[in-house]
């Protein structure tokens, strides 16, 4: 078997790129652990998300979201699985794809105050039932109760994430 080289690829610079991200969300006896995102943030400011970063070179999506969940937790979790996946298209020639992830946190889950704040913000662990009335990021409002719904077993979703011409997001998911 021959190896392929990377100029097969079909990496060109007028191609659609994409810079890959995870997203990540563990679970534990009805709630979920979400970042409210510290006011010197330059994006998301007090608004709550999962957590999260980008893929560094060299890392596959589950190293990363296994990696982006040590740094921004502390908390391991090996039942990480991908739940699905959001393109984002920011530019026209540029966009973002996010692997989603969500994991169980088996056993008992220490108090609040054991979660540690960094300078990415505070992790709190939300009821699911209290989640939608929080300041979400955007997608969450969406994003979260499909992610929420989802049983083992179930495959994972894919949509696709716009901008319109005033700013409003708005997100389509396809079949699964």
């Amino acid at each position: 078997m021959n190896p392929m080289p990377a100029s097969d690829q079909g990496v060109r610079a007028p191609r659609y790129q994409v810079v890959p991200r995870t997203l990540i969300f563990l679970t534990h006896a009805g709630k979920v652990l979400l970042i409210k995102g510290a006011p010197t943030k330059r994006l998301w400011a007090g608004l709550y998300n999962g957590i999260g970063g980008h893929v560094e070179r060299g890392e596959d999506v589950y190293s990363a979201a296994q990696r982006e969940l040590v740094e921004e937790t502390g908390l391991d979790c090996p039942s990480l699985r991908l739940c699905g996946t959001v393109m984002v298209d920011v530019e026209p020639g540029v966009g973002v794809c996010i692997f989603i992830f969500r994991g169980e946190l088996p056993g008992k889950v220490g108090p609040a105050d054991e979660l540690r704040e960094s300078l990415e913000g505070k992790l709190e662990w939300i009821l699911f039932s209290q989640a939608a009335q929080l300041p979400l990021v955007e997608d969450l409002y969406i994003l979260l109760p499909r992610l929420l719904a989802l049983r083992p077993g179930d495959p994972p979703f894919s949509a696709r994430s716009t901008y319109d011409e005033h700013g409003r997001l708005s997100l389509v998911f396809s079949q699964g």
